[in-house]
């Protein structure tokens, strides 16, 4: 039997990863363990040395430990796009979403506002600059902690809107989903796999990574609300 396989992965990408380790024991023998935490977790600990055999996070965050020289060479492989949506407590009224105008309303509306400290976080600020919305909304934003779904501030009561990978609230209990964000407000977000230069089995780990991107694991993936990215 082989030994298992140990990953590293961002939260965002940990329901559709649960699936796809099943899938890939199953159907393929292949044993795979991947440990979820924030995605800036995730890089410190690579960057620190963390033996890992596969690595899944925003694709920012892979080039730049590529960059460095974090992992093996030709194994960066794009695997999904995620949407950044919107999301109110449970019961809630559900702000309409179909327009920019729309979009604005809601925010301005909004009484705290969670966003994440993930690529949708970041994503999420740089828009209200651009909507000429950040200074009237600083006070507003309440940045969950790593590894913390926002979502989870609005069931608790510290939030009322917020923002988010659509994996990760999709099934959140206490949240309802609202949708995308409209026309060219639109959020999405780039995750990647590859494989560290910690790895104790670079070629099993390797062959693994590509199962990742079957069309079978993109079935599973597009169930969990990641789109996959196509050659």
């Amino acid at each position: 039997m082989h030994r298992e396989l140990v990953g590293l992965s961002s939260m965002a990408t940990r329901p559709v990863l649960a699936d796809l380790c099943e899938h890939l024991r199953l159907a393929h023998g292949t044993p795979v363990r991947f440990e979820s935490a924030g995605g800036v977790e995730v890089a410190r600990r690579v960057r620190e040395g963390a033996g890992a055999d596969l690595l899944v996070l925003a694709a920012g965050a892979i080039a730049a430990l590529e960059r460095e020289g974090h992992l093996l060479p030709g194994t960066v492989r794009p695997l999904w796009i995620s949407q950044v949506v919107a999301a109110v407590p449970d019961g809630a009224p559900a702000p309409a979403l179909g327009t920019v105008d729309d979009l604005r309303a809601a925010l301005g509306s909004a009484a705290r506002i969670a966003y994440s400290t993930g690529p949708s976080g970041t994503a999420l600020v740089e828009l209200l600059h651009r909507l000429g919305l950040a200074d009237a909304l600083a006070d507003r934003l309440v940045q969950a902690p790593p590894g913390v779904p926002a979502g989870s501030l609005l069931s608790s009561g510290r939030a009322d809107l917020a923002f988010q990978q659509h994996s990760e609230l999709r099934d959140l209990p206490g949240v309802t989903v609202l949708g995308p964000l409209p026309g060219d407000t639109a959020l999405t977000s780039l995750f990647s796999a590859a494989v560290p230069a910690t790895a104790q089995d670079p070629d099993r780990a390797r062959a693994a990574l590509g199962l990742l991107a079957t069309e079978e694991a993109s079935r599973l993936a597009a169930a969990r609300g990641m789109e996959p990215v196509r050659d």
